[in-house]
């Protein structure tokens, strides 16, 4: 009996541990997701038209260049700081990312519970960056606006949005990644997705991000999600 509860015991905790490896642990599989009609995928005609008028665009080519996919299923936040840390001059992969002194986020607990919106600005203050944390339930829709414009115009400025998919017409969950421009005339956020494998680098409406940026976390707090604006050469403010 006890050698037979052993096995059995011993059956469960593998199979577990395959589960918990498969949906956690496990670098994420390609499968793209099909896209609201109301979304432009920047590899389209219309979306090349969109980036060639956009006149915010000023890191666009290092975001590109150092875009960092999601490794793991709650990693956007780790792909996003990446993105954006390296994109301004950093070197970091995910072991230097975590393992910095003044880092107190440990990777295993990320894997499980991703970051929230605070989290994520003091890991990157942790690495020198000057953060802005943004809750929308703490600004409006042309705050918010006026941040884009400013912000991705400027050359080492940098903007993180965190969000709920299924208020931009996309499967639900939360998440979080870059923005690399903007398009004035249609109002229109370019998004560099870090779930790579789900979604492409994709032209966004401002007003239905906002939207998707209001979601309170859980139905037990007014708190939101909101967005981080990381400057250059600006002050570190407090949130």
């Amino acid at each position: 009996m006890i050698a037979g509860l052993s096995v059995f015991t011993a059956a469960a905790i593998a199979l577990g541990s395959g589960i918990v490896w498969n949906r956690y642990l496990r670098e994420p599989q390609q499968h793209l997701e099909p896209m609201p009609a109301h979304l432009v995928v920047l590899d389209t005609p219309a979306g090349r038209a969109l980036l060639a008028g956009s006149d915010a665009v000023a890191d666009f080519d290092e975001l590109r260049a150092h875009f960092v996919p999601q490794s793991r299923r709650a990693y956007c936040g780790v792909a996003s700081a990446l993105t954006t840390l390296n994109a301004g001059g950093a070197r970091l992969d995910e072991a230097a990312l975590f393992s910095h002194p003044n880092v107190d986020s440990h990777p295993l607990k990320v894997s499980f519970t991703g970051m929230s919106l605070r989290q994520l600005g003091t890991l990157m203050r942790a690495h020198g960056a000057r953060v802005d944390i943004v809750h929308a339930s703490d600004a409006n829709l042309d705050d918010f606006r006026r941040v884009v414009r400013q912000n991705l115009a400027r050359e080492g400025d940098f903007l993180i949005l965190n969000y709920e998919r299924e208020l931009l017409g996309q499967p639900p969950m939360g998440h979080i990644s870059p923005v690399a421009a903007y398009h004035a005339d249609s109002d229109r956020l370019l998004v560099l997705d870090v779930a790579a494998h789900r979604y492409p680098p994709t032209w966004v409406p401002l007003e239905g991000m906002w939207n998707a940026m209001r979601a309170p976390l859980n139905a037990g707090t007014t708190r939101t999600r909101g967005f981080l604006a990381v400057h250059d050469n600006a002050p570190n403010h407090s949130e």
